[in-house]
């Protein structure tokens, strides 16, 4: 049965009730899948385009820098057809000892001599040629922890002690461990990601007021403590009071994103590249599509961005299983949440975070965790609830 509105202050949403599982699984849904493929394409092509003149000066191979992303994509499409072949309900066993992974990961990159320093931050793992990045694998974890533990815990979202205040603690000690790394920006995601799913589990008003009353001021003491931070911050209050300094990179990206106008210079011809916008194949690689293929390449990509968005609240929607349900959520929100603020870093709305462009940007880690969270959103949606019709009957099983 479904539940309506807003009693004793906790939301409740009206989803349907969980059904028995069919026997005939519909396919994945084709739409998300082609989203993905365009995206990872689109990346390819631009990280070639942002790195080659880096590429070839640094390492005399201007394709190093593609090769390693095409490989970090074949193996991520792999755990991606993996993902969406395995029955997702197998997540839900596997949260806590995935969680205590991560954990021991996080604590393993702190140690000296075995996390690798990469610009003053300790972020990585180094196991020979390849580098993973844990703090990446931290936001999918977090999902599916907190999706397991709304599943467990359904039908008592009213209790403080007992159901709000204990995944706080588990999010806290994850966002501890990846701040000393340091990396707030991670931090800010799961904790908007967090927040979300809370709300949407059903989490009272007055407990989601008090942790964000709790959360901004802890926020605002990490970054007053921390100089780089407060610089980042000063920038983004002004970016032209320094531009050659603090504010370079910022300024640069707004060179590329006014150079390329509606239509861009053209694929391949941008100028901010060749050694002036720094990481340009990274955490900037938006301003480099604004620059050579201009306002609508760069709509385009945002417009798959929200399809990618509205195709995961839809699974959710259909979803039989509540954990399906939360999964599907968290999925959805954590790629959203992250390309928006990728994209407000570039453009200046934000001030600067060290986040990549899901799906676009350069990067192993976050690449293979962004495809495999995919992938488990294509398996939600091979499990969906086939609806009502308007006597109240069920649908047939794998029907939309």
């Amino acid at each position: 049965m479904s539940r309506k509105g807003m009693q004793g202050g906790t939301l409740a949403l009206p989803w349907p009730g969980a059904g028995a599982r069919p026997k005939a699984v519909a396919k994945a849904d084709g739409v998300l899948l082609t989203i993905t493929l365009l995206l990872a394409l689109i990346g390819l092509v631009m990280v070639f385009s942002a790195s080659g003149v880096v590429a070839g000066n640094r390492f005399h191979d201007s394709i190093f820098y593609l090769k390693r992303q095409l490989a970090w994509l074949a193996f991520g499409f792999l755990l991606l057809h993996v993902a969406s072949r395995v029955d997702y309900t197998v997540w839900q066993r596997m949260a806590l000892p995935i969680l205590c992974g991560t954990v021991l990961l996080l604590l393993l990159v702190l140690v000296p001599h075995v996390g690798t320093v990469v610009k003053g931050a300790r972020r990585w793992l180094r196991f020979g040629p390849i580098s993973i990045q844990p703090a990446e694998m931290v936001k999918l974890v977090a999902v599916l922890y907190l999706a397991a533990y709304l599943t467990k815990k359904e039908g008592r979202a009213t209790e403080f002690t007992t159901w709000f205040f204990p995944p706080l603690l588990v999010i806290g000690l994850l966002a501890g461990l990846v701040v000393l790394e340091p990396d707030l920006g991670t931090v800010i995601v799961v904790g908007l990601v967090t927040l979300a799913l809370l709300f949407l589990g059903g989490a009272r008003m007055g407990h989601l007021l008090g942790l964000v009353l709790m959360a901004v001021p802890m926020v605002g003491l990490l970054v007053w403590r921390s100089p780089y931070r407060m610089q980042r911050l000063m920038t983004f209050l002004d970016p032209m009071k320094d531009p050659t300094g603090a504010g370079f990179q910022v300024n640069q990206s707004f060179l590329a994103f006014g150079s390329g106008g509606l239509l861009g210079v053209g694929l391949g011809e941008g100028k901010q590249k060749l050694f002036f916008l720094p990481e340009a194949h990274t955490d900037f690689v938006l301003a480099l599509v604004g620059e050579e293929v201009g306002l609508l390449g760069t709509a385009c990509i945002m417009l798959l961005y929200a399809l990618l968005v509205v195709k995961g609240f839809q699974i959710a929607g259909r979803a039989r299983e509540p954990f399906g349900r939360h999964l599907a959520l968290g999925i959805t929100l954590l790629i959203g949440c992250q390309a928006l603020i990728n994209a407000g870093v570039v453009t200046g709305m934000l001030p600067t975070k060290g986040l990549t462009l899901p799906l676009v940007s350069y990067g192993g880690s976050s690449l293979m965790v962004s495809l495999l969270a995919i992938g488990i959103l294509l398996s939600i949606s091979r499990d969906r609830q086939g609806g009502r019709s308007s006597s109240g009957a069920a649908r047939p099983a794998g029907g939309r």
